[in-house]
C-alpha cells in the first residue's frame, strides 16, 4: 500500500512529455517521445493483464516515457545525440537527471533498464564504465518496463516496430545464459500480453 501512495503523489502533475523536452530538441525529441510511447504502451499492458493497480499504471506509463532521459547526455551519433558519455551510462545518467526532477522513483527505473539488469559482476566482468553497484531491477514495475523496454529500437525506420521474442532472445544470447533465463523468466510471467 505505501508503495501506491508514493506512486500516486509522485504520479501528480508529471508531465513525461514536457521533461523530455528540457533535455532535448527536434529529431532528437522526436524519437526519444515515439520509443518512450511504444515502451509505454506495452508495459501499461503487461500492468493491465496482471491487475496492477490504477496508481501503478500510471507510474509504469511515466517510468517508461522517461527511462531513456539520459540519452540526451551521451555519444551516439548514428541516432543524433551529439553528448560527450558513453550509450552505456545513460541509465545513471537518466537517474541524475529525474532525481534533479524531483522523481526518484522514476529515476531508479532509468537506472536499472539496461537489458535484463546489470549487476555488480557484469560491470566487473564486461569492464564496464560505471559505478560498481548493482543496476538491476528489483520490483515488479521495475521489471515491466526493463522487459518492454526490449522489445523497442532507437533506431530511425524501427521506432515503431515491435521485436520478436525470438529476436530479443537472440540479442541477449551474447550476454550468456544467465541474462537469458531472467529474459525466458519475465517472457513467461508477461508474455500474456501478447495474446
Amino acid at each position: 500500500m505505501g508503495d501506491d501512495i508514493l506512486t500516486c503523489v509522485q504520479g501528480v502533475g508529471v508531465d513525461s512529455h514536457a521533461i523530455l523536452g528540457r533535455y532535448f530538441r527536434g529529431p532528437a525529441l522526436d524519437m526519444v517521445i515515439t520509443h518512450g510511447s511504444m515502451v509505454s504502451h506495452l508495459a501499461q499492458k503487461i500492468g493491465r493483464v496482471l491487475g496492477v493497480s490504477a496508481g501503478e499504471l500510471t507510474f509504469l506509463g511515466q517510468a517508461a516515457q522517461l527511462h531513456d532521459i539520459g540519452i540526451c547526455r551521451v555519444r551516439a551519433p548514428e541516432i543524433g545525440l551529439l553528448g560527450s558519455y558513453p550509450y552505456i551510462m545513460h541509465g545513471i545518467l537518466g537517474r541524475e537527471i529525474l532525481e534533479a526532477e524531483g522523481l526518484p522513483r522514476h529515476a531508479l527505473v532509468c537506472e536499472r533498464h539496461i537489458g535484463v539488469g546489470l549487476t555488480e559482476d557484469d560491470i566487473t566482468v564486461q569492464e564496464l564504465s560505471l559505478p560498481l553497484r548493482d543496476m538491476a531491477p528489483r520490483n515488479l514495475t521495475e521489471e515491466i518496463v526493463c522487459f518492454a523496454d526490449l522489445f523497442f529500437s532507437k533506431y530511425p525506420g524501427g521506432l515503431e516496430k515491435m521485436k520478436t521474442p525470438a529476436r530479443v532472445r537472440e540479442k541477449l544470447s551474447q550476454f550468456g545464459e544467465a541474462k537469458l533465463q531472467i529474459f525466458d523468466r519475465w517472457l513467461a510471467r508477461f508474455g500474456g500480453a501478447f495474446d
